[in-house]
């Protein structure tokens, strides 16, 4: 089932998303439809608080990044299939020089902006089968794993950004807020008027 993915303004971004177990309700069902509503929106990652559940759950497929040719084939078949399921995550490690990247955010639609983050991270967590598993990713699984985890630290990549940028895209902020952004994917506006 596609969800609704929630919109720049709503408090539930601002959660830090609380640990679960495995007799989480609707566990399996909610990862199935937190990867469907990701497909439906063209987008490589979510998480839990993106669609109003603050907990510490995101899913990654970072398959359509494997298409860009400026990447080695090595990098690309790195991220061709790279699908991946974190439960209960904790970076424990970033490491190396920052690096750019041109970010977006399913629920912030039409702002994208360079974010400085760290090219490795260590990071703990679980798959659907609750065992705990270290692991380190690089490069742009690395970056991805980082922004959706800021997600369920409450963090936005909009955080990260310049207060001169912060400034610039404020009006564009203000309208998600309000609902006043169109998209093809389903959304839930906190600050919309009723009746829109």
């Amino acid at each position: 089932m596609i969800l609704p993915i929630v919109g720049y303004g709503d408090p539930v971004l601002r959660k830090v998303g609380t640990i679960i177990t495995p007799d989480y309700p609707n566990l399996k069902e909610t990862i199935a439809n937190m990867y469907e509503t990701m497909y439906n929106a063209y987008g490589v990652g979510l998480a839990a608080p993106q669609v109003g559940m603050p907990i510490r759950l995101f899913v990654i497929d970072t398959t359509p990044f494997s298409d860009d040719e400026d990447l080695s084939s090595e990098k690309q078949n790195d991220l061709k299939g790279f699908k991946k399921t974190f439960i209960n995550a904790t970076i424990v490690k970033e490491e190396g020089e920052e690096w750019s990247f041109n970010e977006g955010c399913l629920s912030i639609p039409d702002v994208r902006e360079d974010v400085y983050r760290k090219p490795t991270v260590t990071i703990e967590y679980c798959e659907e089968d609750f065992v705990m598993k270290t692991e380190v990713f690089d490069g742009l699984i690395a970056r991805v794993i980082q922004h959706e985890y800021d997600h369920i630290e409450g963090v936005l990549f909009t955080d990260k950004i310049s207060s001169l940028k912060k400034r610039l895209i404020q009006k564009k902020l203000k309208n998600i807020t309000e609902g006043k952004t169109f998209q093809e994917y389903r959304m839930k506006f906190f600050g919309a008027k009723k009746g829109r």
